[in-house]
Formats: C-alpha cells, structure tokens, sequence
C-alpha cells in the first residue's frame, strides 16, 4: 500500500484533500471500503456519491450490458440512456404534469460544470449576470462556481466571475442574511440574476423554517432566479428526493450529482423550469459526453434502485436510527436530515474533529471533518441497523480513547 501511496504523490499534482492520499484501496462493497492492507472500514464519507451503496450488483450488470450495447454517442445524436434520464428526473419535478413537462434538463460530467449551466440559464433568461450566493458555501471548483463559495480566495488564482455578492449564511445568522440579500439587490449595478445556494448545506446545518420561502418571495419580486445546488443532498440523502421539499419551496433550478452515478461513473444534471428554455442558439452545456449512454443508463439505474428499495424513506428511517445511536453512546446530537448528518463536538472534544477521525480510520471507520468542530456522517442509503450499531460503537471508542 505504501509503495501505491508513494507513487500516487510523485504522479499527482498536489492538492489540499487529495493527493497525497492518505491510502489505496483495493476493493469496495455496499457500504464498505477495503485498502490494500486488507483492512476494512465502513465508509461514512464516500464523497456523498455512494447513495445506492458502493458496486451496487445491478447497477454493474447494468453498465455491462450498456458496454455491449453502446458504450458511446457523439454529440448532436441521442440515445435511449438519455432521453429515459431526462423523462425520469422531470417525472420528478415538481408540476411535470398536465399539457406537457414544465421543466427542461441539461447533463454534465461534474457538478461544477452543472452549476455553472444553471447560472448561464438564469444569465440569458434575465438579462443580468450578478449572482448573490452565501459566504462559505461551496458549489465547485471550476473558475465560475468556485468564486459562488467565498468572495476571498487565493490571489494566485487571479480574477473569479464578476458581479458577485456574498451574504452571512443562515447558519451565522437567518436575520442578517435577509437583510443583505435585500441590500444586494438594492446595490446591484446591472441586476441580480441569481441567487446560488444549498436548500440544507452539506455541512449539514438546517434552515430554520420560512427562510427559503422568504427568498422565493424576494427572488420573484426582484425578477431573479433561485438555483438550488442539490449535489450532495439531492437523490433521496436527506430523507426526500429533493431536498427542496423539506423547505416548502420549488426553485427555478436544481443542480444533481455525485450520487446520480450511483458511485461508479461521473454524471450532473440541471433540472429548471422550462421557461428557462430562451436561448437555443447559444452552447450552454454542449459536452462531449453531455447524452453519454454509459453514464446515462449509470443514472437511469441508480433512480431505479432508489424507487425499487424505498432507499428515499429508508434514509429518513436510517437517519432517525442513527440520530438514537449516536446520541444514547456519546451524549452528542447529530445535526442534518435524513442520512446527511453531522456530528458536532462539545466539550473536551472541541476543535479536535481532525484527531477523532484519524482514530476512527483504524477502528474501521472512514469519515470526514466538518471544520474544526464536527465530523460528517454521511453512510450510504442501504446501511443497516447492525452497521449502524458497529459505526456506533467505534464512535464511543474513539472518543473515549
């Protein structure tokens, strides 16, 4: 393992969270991951794309058969993978009934490449290029969504979009948020096209009830969109299919990923209301694997999986498991919805959250750091009550230890 490590960091640019890697693996399943050492641990991070459970038997065969059948389609050609993606994720959308589809898609091969989709619609369908998006947030890391994430970022990397306006996050303070969106738009100089952010951030911290439908309410009155970014949460994670439905609210867009190739091949798509659909002429997502049938018929299959397993209730049920778990072995309340959860720390374990989870590794149990004071709990859709009690059990270790 050491050897692959040590390979990986003189192949590699490095980067903060990546390379150098803290391990190989050699061998992922359901709702554990395997190093080349042979040890085991159950994956609680998974980057969020492991909804349906890591190498999921049906979602491989699927890809098979999809290898044998058509492994590619050049753009301007379509497929039967695609356009069952598309058919699916708008049989979904809230009011996709009645004379027709309200809503139109786009696919991309990441969800910093659909973010920034979602920001050119709502660009050509207003006229305007301003954005109001929360300080601390993250939506990607192209050179469009990465300046949605922070107005301060490394010079280094030169000038990010412009028209930018950052807001406190409702986690600092709901009051002041409002407060500042509503002097963002006052201020704005050629008009606010959108305002970017997650419905429930993926550091797990809930809204507090009525602020999103406020943001509607001031969205429309300004004549701006509202785009949700989805990619971690979306897809059943946090007990709904979208996430959105927790709040009340329907935004103009909604921005999928990670999970949407159920944890094998990368895939992200924009779901927005179709009267969005002003600007054919323009390329607004032409990629090259935008209908690509290998990654489509990956995303048709992992929606199928979800409905086939009640994986979206299961995940509000799990979660709920999990909470009890947590809280009756440590004394700690997770925070979150559904099996996006996170896992502040009080007291002597303050701002230790990166030595907690370098003791879990060990104990057999993958997660991540929430800033300096929580972990993330974030185990896929399928984990068991028996898994749930292991995961447990190495938490109240560690945290004694």
């Amino acid at each position: 393992m050491n050897d692959l490590v040590a390979r990986d960091a003189a192949a590699f640019f490095h980067q903060r969270g990546s390379s150098p890697c803290l391990a190989a693996l050699r061998a992922v399943g359901g709702c554990w991951i395997e190093d080349a050492d042979g040890h085991r641990m159950l994956d609680f991070h998974g980057n969020t794309v492991h909804h349906i459970g890591h190498a999921h038997p049906r979602l491989i065969a699927a890809l098979q058969a999809q290898l044998q059948e058509l492994p590619f389609c050049p753009r301007r050609h379509t497929n039967a993978p695609a356009v069952e993606l598309a058919e699916a994720l708008l049989a979904r959308w809230p009011g996709t009934q009645g004379n027709g589809p309200r809503g139109r898609v786009l696919f991309a091969t990441g969800g910093s490449d659909a973010m920034e989709i979602a920001l050119k619609l709502a660009r050509v369908a207003t006229g305007r290029h301003e954005s109001i998006s929360l300080e601390g947030s993250y939506h990607g890391d192209g050179l469009g969504a990465l300046g949605l994430g922070s107005a301060r970022h490394d010079p280094r990397l030169g000038p990010l979009l412009t028209g930018r306006h950052h807001v406190t996050p409702y986690w600092v303070d709901a009051d002041r948020m409002l407060a500042e969106m509503h002097a963002a738009f006052a201020a704005s100089r050629t008009g606010i096209a959108a305002v970017v952010a997650e419905p429930m951030r993926s550091n797990c911290h809930v809204p507090p009830p009525g602020l999103w439908a406020a943001v509607r309410a001031l969205c429309d009155a300004q004549g701006a969109r509202l785009i949700f970014d989805e990619i971690p949460s979306g897809l059943g994670k946090t007990g709904r299919f979208f996430a959105f439905e927790h709040v009340g609210v329907v935004p103009d867009a909604v921005v999928l990923g990670k999970a949407l190739g159920g944890g094998v091949v990368p895939i992200a798509a924009v779901i927005a209301d179709a009267a969005l659909n002003v600007a054919p002429e323009l390329n607004l997502g032409h990629y090259t694997h935008e209908k690509n049938p290998l990654t489509c018929r990956a995303a048709v299959e992992t929606l199928r999986i979800i409905e086939a397993e009640g994986l979206v209730a299961r995940a509000e049920a799990m979660g709920a498991a999990l909470r009890r778990a947590v809280t009756a072995a440590t004394g700690l309340a997770p925070r979150g919805l559904g099996l996006l959860l996170a896992l502040p720390l009080q007291g002597a374990w303050a701002g230790r959250a990166e030595a907690l989870v370098a003791r879990l590794r060990p104990l057999g149990l993958s997660c991540t750091t929430k800033g300096r004071d929580a972990i993330g709990l974030s185990p896929p859709l399928v984990i068991a009550a028996a898994e749930i009690a292991q995961a447990t059990g190495m938490l109240e270790q560690a945290l004694r230890d």
